[in-house]
């Protein structure tokens, strides 16, 4: 059995921060210029004028979902892409013949994937004091849930970069499933403003769970318990280190 490969999983590991800095707007500007105007739009002019979430102001709950909005698409998008790309141009060969296992390979893509939504995290965190009066009661717990949210979805990017076969199947499920569930999921409301049987129904969207448990970190409360929250992404980050390690045990979609 051979030893773990530090340096194959660095040289990945910042080759795919140079190729994000290299496309700085994309990857970082656009975002932050996007989730401001969903402060503008959200937090200042129609906050403004709506009442309290529990205890919490309008503009404040928001905040951990706008997060949560951003943190889906980009940790998931940047962990596809950086597979895609190498898949598309024919490289894939050469990281495959290179003396680099599974664990390097994650650990360089799935690593920059999540360096590059932490950064983006923080920029937002910061951006948010501008337009909004809020505070984190657990950030240590906030952090690390942002770290685990983060990691399951470039894992998921990972699988998605390995199943697409061109930019369109890339771009589907982040834009059609992932951001249509995220702004169903609570991210501008609490689900306990439903009436049934919409709130039940609202309960079968798995993000409801992320960004209730990131809210929780922020205020305190939130419509569904930290633990289940938590305990539902940690089940889904073990199921995608399986499937990507059946993956690379079969060589689906890594030697058509």
């Amino acid at each position: 059995m051979g030893s773990f490969n530090a340096t194959g999983a660095w040289a990945i590991y910042r080759n795919e921060l140079y190729r994000a800095w290299r496309a700085v707007f994309g990857t970082i500007i656009s975002p932050v210029i996007t989730t401001c105007l969903y402060f503008i739009v959200f937090g200042a002019a129609i906050g403004g004028r709506m009442e309290s979430v529990g205890t919490v102001s309008y503009g404040a709950f928001i905040v951990p979902g706008l997060l949560l909005l951003t943190l889906l698409s980009e940790s998931t998008s940047n962990a596809s892409f950086g597979i895609y790309m190498p898949r598309f141009t024919g490289s894939i060969y050469e990281l495959l013949s290179a003396p680099v296992g599974v664990a390097e390979t994650l650990i360089g893509f799935i690593g920059a994937a999540i360096t590059k939504s932490l950064i983006l995290a923080a920029i937002i965190l910061v951006t948010a004091t501008v337009f909004v009066d809020y505070h984190i009661t657990y950030p240590v717990l906030a952090f690390g849930f942002i770290i685990l949210v983060a990691c399951a979805f470039s894992l998921f990017g990972f699988i998605l970069g390995l199943w697409a076969e061109g930019f369109e199947k890339l771009q589907m499920i982040p834009l059609l499933v992932l951001t249509p569930l995220t702004f169903l999921g609570g991210t501008f409301y609490s689900i306990d403003m439903l009436a049934d049987p919409w709130r039940t129904v609202a309960l079968f969207n798995p993000i409801v769970y992320l960004v209730s448990g990131l809210r929780w970190t922020f205020y305190g409360e939130a419509d569904v318990s930290i633990e289940l929250a938590a305990g539902l992404t940690i089940a889904f980050l073990v199921l995608c280190v399986g499937i990507i390690a059946w993956i690379f045990k079969t060589g689906w979609r890594l030697r058509d």
